[in-house]
């Protein structure tokens, strides 16, 4: 198959970070892929292989999306498939001009504002949704084929060796959606105890958490490491002691997923997705999001007794298995006709 994947940027993030999981595991699996993003620091982990296309395809702008949806068009697919809303409206644009000679896909990775913003989700041959919770949010918005394929991991096999150093991480996009502004606050009522904190990510809240974490003199334990290599960061997660992960919206969660893999404890936000994969039988531990008090008491719970949120790794699937089933969708998708 020919496969276009349509996407903002390569940049930092989850959703690039599945795209390129999931673009080299379906060239390994025989089709001809290409990328059409306006480029970024993580074109350099996708393989040889694969082509890249430089277009505007993240500007949310009509007539900017018509000319890229023109430029696209001129190539040949079997296969369309978005990741996020702007290169969903450009793929449904590219099916009109080809007269519906191309299928057209659509992964939802977060819980979407419901607004006309997502209305191409409707109209395409399928859609993808990373969590049962997204498909659920998602579903006045959905076309009748729609099927949830969780995000794949890469299984290393390295594990976590806690220091017992109450070593903290971070992993993610600085954006309020985190709520790394809740971790902060929580853990400047906690400077009688020893602890550090490493953020790994970067974003548009860089600047103003740094800030705060100086307001609330905590800024000598709190170090801002900014984007990495993946597998500098799976160093990081192998020899930290509990991932804090305080989002208040996720489509799953990737940074929940590799820690659970890698046996490293996690304190997570009682966020849908997280239900999800939490242990049903247990306690699952997941504290309210954006309640700073519930927060801190969490932390402290896990610097004094080791009480972390509980979450059933039999939900991870590797790269792979998540790469053959988003196959098989597009083998079902060639032959599927819309009504």
């Amino acid at each position: 198959m020919r496969i276009l994947y349509i996407i903002p940027a390569l940049e930092q993030g989850g959703a690039e970070t599945h795209l390129i999981n999931l673009a080299n595991e379906i060239s390994k699996l025989g089709h001809d892929v290409t990328i059409a993003s306006t480029g970024g620091s993580l074109e350099k982990n996708l393989s040889p292989e694969i082509k890249l296309i430089h277009a505007q395809v993240e500007r949310k702008n009509l007539f900017t999306g018509i000319y890229a949806a023109i430029k696209l068009s001129r190539y040949e697919f079997d296969i369309i498939h978005a990741h996020s809303r702007v290169p969903a409206w450009i793929s449904w644009i590219i099916s009109g001009i080809r007269r519906r000679r191309v299928k057209w896909l659509m992964t939802a990775h977060a819980m979407y504002s419901l607004n006309f913003g997502i209305e191409p989700f409707k109209h395409a041959d399928g859609v993808i949704c990373v969590s049962e919770a997204v498909k659920s949010h998602l579903k006045n918005y959905l076309p009748d084929n729609v099927i949830v394929i969780p995000n794949g991991i890469k299984i290393s096999g390295v594990k976590n060796s806690p220091s017992n150093e109450n070593k903290f991480l971070f992993v993610g996009r600085l954006t309020r959606l985190k709520k790394v502004d809740v971790i902060l606050n929580a853990l400047s009522g906690l400077k009688n105890f020893s602890w550090s904190l490493n953020i790994i990510g970067d974003g548009a809240q860089r600047n103003e958490l740094e800030n705060l974490s100086r307001e609330l003199e905590i800024n000598d334990r709190v170090k801002f490491l900014g984007g990495m290599q993946k597998s500098d960061v799976e160093n990081y997660m192998s020899n930290s002691d509990c991932l804090l992960f305080p989002s208040s919206s996720e489509g799953m969660g990737l940074a929940v997923l590799e820690a659970v893999s890698m046996k490293l404890p996690v304190i997570a936000s009682d966020i849908e997705a997280l239900r999800e994969i939490s242990s049903k039988e247990l306690s699952s531990g997941l504290i309210e999001a954006g309640n700073v008090e519930k927060w801190r008491e969490a932390i402290k719970n896990f610097i004094l007794e080791k009480k972390s949120s509980e979450f059933n790794p039999d939900c991870i699937i590797s790269i792979s298995e998540m790469a053959a089933r988003t196959e098989d969708f597009y083998k079902k998708l060639i032959s599927y006709k819309k009504i």
